[in-house]
């Protein structure tokens, strides 16, 4: 039987979890690793060589980087984020379009103010992507009676979206948002993707929600368009650097509301039971399901 490594910081969940598996404690008996991507990175470096690395999140960024190995197959989680993130999305959008941090302040205060409130119906959002995790928040956002626009590479039809933009027309797609939400992946071609040339496409109203990679923002960008006033709010959970770094302007700016990457934490028996059926295949010599294109990045 194949022996796995446990690469996670909960290791002993999936020890429990993986029950009927031989785990091991050392990477040069292990075949297989079921690991976060930072800790196998480290391994990698190391001159450790797994068959399978089974990554514990969707993003393997750290994987990519061009020192490390690409001889191995290597799969990510899927699935499984889409609507944890949908929650996240939905979460900030009614919070703010009800007023609710306004009306946590006056109850503190003891003030009786009601204030009118927009509806979702009729608004448009735009999702940078058309994955699995963009159609999750598209489903959403149908129920709720929005427009849903995609910009995605081909800009490929997608269910749930009433169009989908290819990049090239990334602008026109931005001016139509009130909504905005990038669930883009790290790739060269996302780099940067939302400079000022973007941002000053967006209306003066719209709502900017980040919840795919920092990398996708320009941040110095998106602080002029705040004080010029020409975005109406931002909400980060994805950076950079992280943690984000103390002095950062982002912290303290009231146009901006940050979350610490907490968007779609994953919960270890829906990773567990996705990493078990991909195992069955595995033993099978079956191709891997949610195998990673190292040349994509994802």
């Amino acid at each position: 039987m194949e022996k796995i490594l446990l690469l996670t910081g909960d290791d002993a969940d999936y020890r429990a979890r993986l029950s009927g598996c031989e785990i091991s404690e050392d990477p040069t008996q292990a075949s297989i690793w079921l690991a976060e991507p930072a800790r196998a990175a480290t391994l990698l470096r190391q001159g450790h060589r797994p068959a399978w690395l089974a990554s514990t999140f969707a993003g393997v960024d750290p994987l990519m980087a061009s020192d490390l190995p690409r001889d191995y197959r290597l799969t990510n989680v899927r699935g499984i984020f889409g609507p944890l993130m949908a929650e996240y999305v939905f979460a900030h959008l009614l919070s703010r379009l009800r007023h609710l941090p306004r009306y946590a302040a006056q109850q503190d205060a003891g003030q009786w103010a009601p204030h009118p409130y927009a509806t979702l119906a009729g608004q448009t959002l735009v999702l940078l992507g058309t994955g699995s995790i963009a159609q999750s928040i598209a489903r959403v956002a149908n129920a709720f009676g929005m427009t849903v626009l995609g910009v995605s590479r081909s800009g490929d039809a997608k269910a749930g979206f009433e169009r989908v933009h290819p990049v090239a027309e990334l602008t026109a797609a931005l001016g139509q948002a009130d909504v905005l939400v990038s669930v883009l992946p790290n790739t060269p071609q996302s780099r940067g993707l939302l400079d000022a040339h973007a941002l000053a496409a967006l209306p003066a109203h719209a709502l900017l929600i980040n919840v795919g990679r920092g990398h996708t923002l320009d941040h110095p960008a998106l602080l002029a368009q705040l004080d010029a006033g020409a975005l109406g709010h931002a909400v980060l959970d994805v950076f950079e650097q992280e943690p984000l770094p103390p002095a950062s302007p982002l912290w303290s700016h009231p146009g901006i509301t940050l979350t610490p990457h907490i968007a779609a934490t994953s919960f270890a028996e829906q990773i567990a039971q996705q990493f078990l059926d991909n195992l069955a295949r595995y033993r099978r010599g079956e191709p891997l399901a949610h195998q990673v294109d190292f040349t994509r990045g994802y």
